[in-house]
Order: C-alpha cells, then sequence, then structure tokens
C-alpha cells in the first residue's frame, strides 16, 4: 500500500513538471482526452480505409504487392514515430513538432518548422474535402463540387470549435463506421475467393511477396509510396495540452495508432488483391471502389463510395484541421504569426483555439475551390517530411548534445534510432520531383523571411523561450 502510494505521489509529481504552466503558458485548453480517445483520433487522421484513395496507382507501381508496399511503410515510418514518442515526454505541449524543435533544437529553427507542417496541415482538408467531391460526382452529378467542399467545410468547422470532447464523439462514430464496413468488404472478399472460388480461388503469396520482381529500385519506389500512404499519425502530438496524462498518453498512442493502422491496411489490401489479382486492368481512381462491386454487387459499391466520402470528407477533414488549428493556435500565442492577438485567442466557453479553427475552415474552402489537387499533394509532401527530417535532427541534438545523455541505451534511442529516421525519410525526400522542390522551398523561404520579420532579425524569442 505504501509502496504504490509512493509511485502514485512521484508519478503525479513527474506530470506537475510538465504542464503548460511549467513551460511558460497558461493552461486554456480543457483536458479530457484519454489513451483510447488519442489512439482513436490517430486512426481516423491516417483513415483505416484510406488504400481506397490509392489502391489502383499503387497496385500497378508495386505490380500487385500493395500489402508489401504497407509493410515497407510500417518499418520506415515507425522509427519518426519514436522521435515523436521521445519528444512529446520531454515537451507534452499543444504544437507537435513546432514546439519539439523549438526547444529541443533553435526557437528560430523551430518556426520554420511550424511553417512547413502548417502548410501540410493547412493544406489537406481542402485535398480531403475535394477527393469526397471527385468520389460523389456520379452520384449526385448535378450538385457543384464547390459546394459539397462549402458543405463539409461547414460540418467539420462546427464541430471542431464547439469543444474537443464533440470532435472525439465524432471521431469514435466516424471510426465504428468505417471498421463496419471494411470487415463487410474483409469478409465479402475471403467469400467471393475462398468459397466461391473467383479471384485467385485461394491464398497466395504474391501480393505479400515475389523475390524476382524485388530490387533496389522497387525498394525505392515502395518506400515512397509508402511513407506518404502513412502521414497523419505525428497529429496525435498537437493535442497534448487537451490529454489528462501527455507524458504516458502521447507518445504511447502516437506509436500504437501507427501499428494498428498498418495492420489495417495490409489486411484490406490483400483480400482486395485475392479476390482481383490482375492489377494491370485496375482503374487507377476507383480501383478500390471497383473491387467492391465485384464481391459484393452494386449495394456494396455505393456503400463504400458513401462512406469513403463521409469518412475523408468530414472524419479524416476534421482531424486534421483539428490539429492545424492547434498548431496555429500555439504558434500565435508565441506571438510569431500575423494577427497572433487574434489566432491566439481561446474560446471562453468552448475552451477551444476558436478563432484558429474559423480561419482553417475558411482557408480550406478557398484552397479546395481554386487549388488542383495535384499542386495541393506537392505541398503536403514537401512540408511534411522535411518537418520529420527536423524532429530526427533534434533528438539527436537535444538528449546527446545538449542533455550529454550518454551509455548503450542512449546511443540507440537518442542516436541510432533517429538516424534511421532521418535516412528514410531523406530517402524519399531526395525522390521529389523538381516542381515538388520550387514549390516547397518557395514557401519555406516566405516562412524564413517572416520569422526574420517577427524576431527583428532573428535576434528575438518569445518571452517563454528566454531560456531555450
Amino acid at each position: 500500500m505504501e509502496n504504490t502510494a509512493a509511485t502514485e505521489i512521484v508519478g503525479a509529481q513527474s506530470e506537475a513538471g510538465h504542464t503548460a504552466e511549467s513551460f511558460g503558458y497558461k493552461q486554456e485548453l480543457h483536458r479530457g482526452l484519454t489513451l483510447k480517445d488519442l489512439i482513436i483520433y490517430g486512426l481516423i487522421t491516417m483513415l483505416p480505409i484510406a488504400p481506397i484513395e490509392v489502391y489502383g496507382l499503387v497496385a500497378q507501381a508495386s505490380m500487385g504487392m500493395v500489402p508489401f508496399v504497407y509493410m515497407i511503410g510500417i518499418v520506415a515510418m515507425v522509427f519518426t514515430a519514436l522521435s515523436y514518442n521521445t519528444m512529446s515526454k520531454e515537451f507534452p505541449i499543444s504544437g507537435s513538432v513546432y514546439s519539439y524543435v523549438q526547444r529541443g533544437l533553435n526557437p528560430h529553427v523551430g518556426f520554420v518548422t511550424g511553417w512547413l507542417i502548417m502548410i501540410d496541415y493547412i493544406m489537406c482538408p481542402a485535398l480531403l474535402t475535394g477527393f469526397s467531391a471527385l468520389w460523389l460526382n456520379p452520384i449526385i452529378p448535378s450538385v457543384p463540387n464547390y459546394l459539397i467542399i462549402l458543405v463539409f467545410t461547414i460540418i467539420n468547422t462546427a464541430i471542431i470549435a464547439r469543444g474537443i470532447t464533440l470532435t472525439a464523439i465524432a471521431n469514435r462514430i466516424f471510426l465504428v463506421m468505417e471498421l463496419v464496413i471494411l470487415a463487410l468488404f474483409i469478409i465479402l472478399a475471403v467469400k467471393y475467393v475462398l468459397i466461391d472460388g473467383h479471384g485467385a480461388g485461394g491464398f497466395s503469396m504474391a501480393p505479400l511477396f515475389q523475390a524476382d520482381k524485388i530490387d533496389l529500385g522497387f525498394l525505392a519506389t515502395a518506400t515512397s509510396i509508402a511513407v506518404l500512404g502513412f502521414l497523419g499519425f505525428d497529429v496525435i502530438s498537437t493535442l497534448s495540452e487537451e490529454v489528462k496524462n501527455p507524458v504516458k498518453t502521447v507518445g504511447r498512442a502516437t506509436v500504437s495508432s501507427l501499428l494498428i493502422i498498418g495492420l489495417l491496411f495490409i489486411a484490406q489490401t490483400y483480400v482486395a488483391a485475392l479476390a482481383h489479382p490482375d492489377y494491370e486492368n485496375l482503374d487507377s481512381d476507383m480501383a478500390m471502389f471497383d473491387i467492391a462491386r465485384e464481391i459484393g454487387g452494386d449495394w456494396l459499391y455505393y456503400t463504400f463510395i458513401i462512406v469513403g466520402v463521409l469518412a475523408v470528407g468530414i472524419a479524416n477533414a476534421l482531424a486534421i484541421q483539428s490539429a492545424i488549428s492547434r498548431i496555429i493556435y500555439s504558434m500565435s500565442r508565441d506571438k510569431l504569426l500575423p494577427f497572433s492577438g487574434v489566432l491566439g485567442k481561446i474560446h471562453p466557453r468552448y475552451k477551444t483555439p476558436f478563432n484558429a479553427t474559423v480561419f482553417v475552415g475558411l482557408v480550406t474552402l478557398v484552397v479546395g475551390v481554386t487549388v488542383s489537387i495535384e499542386s495541393i499533394v506537392q505541398l503536403l509532401n514537401f512540408g511534411a517530411l522535411t518537418s520529420f527530417l527536423l524532429l530526427n535532427i533534434t533528438v539527436f541534438v537535444y538528449f546527446l548534445v545538449k542533455k550529454r545523455k550518454r551509455g548503450l541505451r542512449a546511443y540507440l534511442k537518442y542516436g541510432l534510432l533517429p538516424a534511421l529516421g532521418f535516412s528514410i525519410i531523406a530517402f524519399v525526400w531526395s525522390g521529389f520531383d523538381s516542381r515538388t522542390f520550387m514549390v516547397g522551398f518557395v514557401w519555406m523561404f516566405i516562412g524564413i523571411i517572416l520569422g526574420a520579420i517577427k524576431s527583428k532579425g532573428y535576434r528575438e524569442v518569445p518571452p517563454t523561450l528566454k531560456d531555450v
């Protein structure tokens, strides 16, 4: 009894040393989320049925080995996820990679990192609502895409603005919906193959591994596809100030959600490959939907489209919009963005970054209607992966250089693991096309200029970072 009580006291003292106040901020956001809520949030963000968006393209690029591509993805991203785990325990505050690099590496580099990840998150809801409008077009062709984007944006903004608890409830509802349709798809696919004798006619190793088709070029392509397919696991850390026990919970939820979503990706793409092994004749945009029609008929086809639209246009976009509003709030309370006095405000009743949420909703609407999906994707990839590179560098510098951690365990945890994460991300990053680099570096340059203006030539830092 005494030992248990002592442990609880120590744990409470440790948690107290990692509150928002201990980092110079006022605790304004409502702490109501649990480990379960965060895992659900991570799953919704990465989207359990995400392969529906890209299955046809991935199948053709991987010569039918889509599940194998996602296996590579889990291995590739887990090292960066571990870096998030490490930094979330050290700095359990809102802002995600912005806060981690800002406090672990350098305040000014942290601003540029936040600027980079901001373009990733702020463009993503527009991409997701754009996809939803595209999928709905065959069902309701008379409704213009901009109206669909407007409706989804209003719904998401209203839910997020009302509070994180309401967002968590919405996440659970959408997750159940996605898992039910996914279970139906897997069951009907197994029946289609094993009982009805269609497709591959039985279990096969071909979707999982074909030694004669795998070489360095294939691995390079597969890694690039897989890493981009798992983007979104990092948004969990944006909710650190709304979690009951962030030191223990945030990192655990980040790694757990990545592993769970990876298994879901592998399971659904494996049965899809068995049901339709001839990957070369798949439609690049509607492949998964077409397979659903093969195994279950028109009702499953249309149900899959409707669930996909709701999952992507509302659930997925909801999670991303919630995340970016927290990052904008974090940067604004440090007075580092234009209109920080407005964007850094918390709603007195809902305890949410209300103004930042509305701002993101407006940007989503404008970008979704005016910018092409291809251009949005280019900005997303550059911003996310560049910030991941800086995060892995931060883990190494902060723990091994600044804090002088020593010993075999420290060298493995703070040296080898982030080095592997950095190397994998750098490999994918180096493969971007010239247009992606051009657009990405222009955005980065704008951020560098803005940072110089706000910090008076990078000589000043926010009051909360004077000792960093």
